[in-house]
């Protein structure tokens, strides 16, 4: 996969290791600008896990292009969304264990919105949605599994692309878009910013 750049250097508003990675696998010129402010825990009641994802993504992407407006801004959130609740990182190694609690046996969804801000307010906001089926974990491998830490950090507490993929017993779309931003998705978004202008707004 290759995605089609844009003919300015992208800047990821994120410090995700992770999507770091993605974006080196796939070629693509970026730099990072970690946002400046603390994401907002008080989104409005009301939201959708899919409109939260985005506006979270959009958080993130407009509060760096403050400082960089004649850049292409690309932010991303992913969450996890299992019986109508919304799963985001977890606070505690407490909280971790009680949210694989919550996983197991389930099927869930892992919701990553991704918003691309540019000059002259280009922007295109969009999501991609993979529904993940976990197996039933055992209190003892949740228990070894928090103690690993590598819950930390992670939505929904579990990393599927490092031991957590233990748990999961199925795939229904993209994998990338679990491991934290939808190369596919972002593709078909980098081709079209690179058209000529024209209402991008979603």
């Amino acid at each position: 996969m290759n995605p089609q750049q844009t003919d300015k250097t992208l800047i990821l508003a994120s410090s995700s290791p992770r999507r770091k990675v993605l974006m080196t696998q796939a070629g693509l010129d970026f730099r990072i600008v970690s946002p400046p402010i603390p994401e907002p825990n008080d989104l409005e009641h009301g939201l959708t896990p899919t409109g939260q994802a985005e506006a979270l993504a959009y958080f993130k992407a407009s509060s760096v292009q403050r400082s960089y407006a004649d850049e292409t801004i690309l932010g991303a959130d992913t969450i996890v969304a299992a019986g109508g609740e919304i799963l985001g990182k977890a606070r505690d190694a407490r909280d971790a264990g009680e949210m694989l609690a919550k996983l197991s046996g389930t099927q869930h969804e892992v919701i990553t919105g991704v918003a691309l801000l540019g000059p002259e307010h280009r922007r295109i906001i969009a999501s991609d949605v993979t529904r993940i089926t976990m197996r039933t974990i055992t209190q003892a491998e949740i228990d070894a599994y928090v103690d690993s830490g590598e819950w930390e950090g992670k939505a929904g507490s579990y990393a599927i692309q490092e031991t957590g993929d233990r748990f999961v017993v199925n795939i229904e779309g993209s994998f990338s878009n679990v491991v934290g931003l939808p190369m596919e998705l972002l593709g078909r978004m980098l081709a079209r910013f690179s058209q000529p202008q024209q209402e991008t707004a979603d």
